[in-house]
């Protein structure tokens, strides 16, 4: 029986409203901004916000946070609803924040009517001249007494596109001598000809995030606004817009995220790295982005464990990567088929089996699979592949595989003994001659012999080629983020590794993209999202080795 997990702070929040019957039923809402491709650190935010909400009863929208025409794409869009599905999600409502558009200009005209903004014509310069600093209170702008009449004259004129890109902006008109910077009258509209993915060209007046993100809370009586500790700044601007707008009251709460080793998250470094060829687009297995994820094989089970295990605090911490990967071992130990995989061949003839006869031998497709996993079929023949890396020719100590006069078991099939190799003029082994044991076959082993190795094959006859992608870890280093200006020169140049020609077992030439699969003895491997049947590519997901299993137990 495993123990129960306790409360992290917020649910406690939400168990608290609850019992205070403060809200009929709890709404949440995951706001990502369409200017590139979630990453890991999105989908604690999602796994947390639809957590909640499937915990507790209600639902959370998915909102997008498209304020920003200049770096906003419907690309960007639909890849974020497929990883929130992907994830196992479904949202109470899709919403934009350009859905608000109308409403947020009204707001704004409360605001000026009840004297609480004005339009400033200073530059973003002069604006940040006059903020002041912690210890110093700022100056008012000079605009800042303008009258109602004139401030609503001139933000209609800025709707009406009268006035040029960063000509004038509206700001709220707060304290420019409070301790909050964030509070020393910001900047709530921008002026910004720019086409927008959805409104087209409607305005050219767009909303701040911090204008836009509370209000756009209240409007759909969102209860629990959950944010990253970056945004503990905001809350107070984001309280004092919903007191003076006098609207539905929505709290905001902070968490810290939760940054991983060996990777960045930075959407201007993802993009940075894209843009300059670094990897092979967002989806490259490389990627920290779900979709890279996704496509290295990852599982969304894994991810929800992994962001469960994380859990969810009050300051920020760096997670080990080896715990995302582990959290995948544990659940494609499950569910992944047993396959056998030759990455490195090297010949071996049975000189004693007929040549040209095949027989077939059964192997588990996964002994750990919740319904037993059930066997298959594996043609077995004289000629076979086996791992270069399995035969030595001088053994050394406790070498429990192949070498010469030494025996093994072929996986699911029959003992074998060498008795002769053959080199090339390089000194490179290029056939290995063996002979069975008739009797050894596995389920029926009457030899009495015990051996110590098994080694895994594919029988040359009936191999398939495909090419399989050996990927590590992007960067060298631990922390690259913190490399600002040169996180670049920390990339590893080892982290892809093509192996051209592996030969796969007959079973593999159907799979499907995306299925995941164990190659016995190397890992787990899936088919790529842009694999062909005349192609087959596998990329390697994770190693079998699970270092930070035997490092967590210490």
């Amino acid at each position: 029986m495993t123990e129960e997990k306790g409360l992290n702070f917020i649910e406690e929040i939400v168990e608290e409203d609850l019992k205070e019957k403060k809200y009929l039923q709890i709404i949440t809402r995951f706001p990502p901004e369409p200017n590139g491709y979630l990453h890991i650190g999105h989908a604690s935010s999602i796994c947390l916000n639809f957590g909640l909400t499937q915990k507790y009863g209600g639902y959370t929208n998915l909102r997008f946070d498209d304020t920003n025409p200049v770096t906003e794409e419907t690309e960007y869009v639909e890849s974020i609803k497929n990883d929130v599905k992907w994830l196992g999600f479904e949202w109470g409502n899709e919403l934009y924040a350009s859905d608000y558009f109308d409403t947020l200009y009204e707001y704004a005209i409360k605001l000026i009517k009840k004297g609480l903004a004005y339009v400033d014509d200073s530059t973003s310069e002069e604006i940040a001249a006059l903020k002041g600093t912690p210890t110093e209170p700022g100056k008012n702008s000079p605009y800042r007494n303008r009258s109602v009449e004139e401030n609503l004259d001139l933000f209609e004129r800025m709707k009406n596109g009268e006035f040029a890109d960063g000509s004038k902006t509206l700001r709220a008109k707060i304290d420019m001598a409070h301790t909050n910077m964030l509070m020393r009258d910001p900047v709530l509209y921008r002026i910004k000809h720019a086409h927008h993915h959805r409104t087209g060209d409607k305005w050219c007046i767009y909303p701040m995030y911090d204008f836009a993100h509370g209000q756009s809370d209240s409007i759909e009586t969102v209860t629990h606004s959950i944010c990253t500790l970056e945004f503990v700044p905001h809350r107070e601007l984001y309280d004092w817009l919903i007191e003076k707008l006098e609207i539905y009251p929505s709290k905001q709460y902070e968490f810290a995220r939760r940054n991983l080793t060996y990777t960045i998250t930075s959407k201007r470094k993802l993009l940075q790295l894209v843009n300059d060829k670094y990897v092979d687009g967002w989806d490259d297995p490389r990627m920290t982005t779900i979709s890279g994820l996704r496509r290295r094989g990852f599982t969304p089970e894994s991810i929800r464990d992994f962001c469960d295990r994380i859990g969810v605090a009050k300051r920020e911490n760096i997670v080990d990567i080896g715990l995302l990967e582990h959290c995948l071992r544990e659940h494609l130990n499950k569910v992944a088929l047993r396959r056998m995989v030759v990455l490195d061949p090297v010949k071996l003839v049975i000189t004693n089996y007929p040549a040209g006869q095949t027989e077939e031998v059964y192997s588990e497709n996964n002994p750990e699979a919740e319904n037993n996993g059930g066997t298959r079929a594996i043609p077995f023949s004289n000629e076979l592949w086996i791992e270069r890396e399995d035969f030595m020719e001088v053994p050394a100590k406790k070498w429990f595989r192949l070498a010469p006069g030494a025996m093994v078991r072929l996986k699911s099939a029959y003992i074998i003994k060498c008795e002769d190799f053959a080199k090339d003029e390089n000194g490179n082994i290029t056939e290995i001659m063996c002979t069975y044991i008739p009797e050894s076959k596995s389920g029926n082993d009457t030899s009495g012999i015990h051996v110590k190795g098994t080694i895994h094959w594919v029988s040359i006859r009936h191999a398939a080629k495909a090419e399989v992608r050996l990927y590590d870890r992007l960067f060298k280093v631990e922390n690259p983020a913190a490399e600002e200006d040169d996180f670049l020169s920390y990339i590893n140049p080892n982290s892809l590794k093509v192996i051209k020609t592996a030969y796969i077992e007959p079973s593999l030439k159907t799979a499907q993209p995306g299925a995941q699969f164990q190659f016995i003895r190397k890992g787990y491997f899936t088919l790529d999202k842009y694999s062909t049947p005349e192609n087959l590519v596998f990329n390697r997901s994770v190693t079998l080795k699970d270092t930070w299993a035997k490092e967590s137990k210490k």
